[in-house]
């Protein structure tokens, strides 16, 4: 799920190359962003959003830094307890409303940069894509 909309251009492009590339159920929520009062309106219309029952993952700067390798192990996790559903959440230019960080399972970080939120879908995707890959024991991902 993710604040605004993506229109073609390399980053929709990057981020479609790897969602082709996951067998895992994968959807992509766009919900359009709150300009007059970005923070209230973003939470109200993030939270009607997310799956009931989902574990929530708020993708924010000041969250955890996961390897690769950890990011798959926590995925294992999730699945292997029955969770129905996770769904990802990235915010719009202002970031992620404060309910919606402490709402989340997992605060989870890219590095302490900011990245463009288009861009965050692509590097997101991959990830969970490099996270399929490392599961099935594929060496698409080496950990030397």
């Amino acid at each position: 799920m993710a604040a605004g909309r993506a229109r073609q251009g390399p980053e929709r492009a990057t981020y479609e190359h790897y969602a082709r590339r996951i067998r895992w159920s994968l959807s992509l929520l766009e919900i359009p962003e709150n300009r007059g009062s970005p923070k209230t309106g973003d939470s109200k219309n993030l939270s009607r959003a997310l799956p009931s029952g989902a574990v929530v993952i708020a993708l924010d700067e000041r969250g955890d830094n996961l390897s690769s390798a950890q990011f798959a192990e926590r995925l294992r996790g999730w699945r292997d307890s029955g969770a129905a559903d996770v769904a990802f959440v990235i915010g719009g230019a202002d970031g992620l409303p404060a309910d919606v960080r402490k709402s989340a399972k997992l605060v989870l970080s890219f590095g302490r940069v900011t990245w463009p939120h288009l861009l965050m879908r692509a590097l997101l995707v991959e990830q969970i894509y490099r996270a399929q890959q490392i599961l099935d024991g594929h060496p698409y991902h080496r950990a030397d």
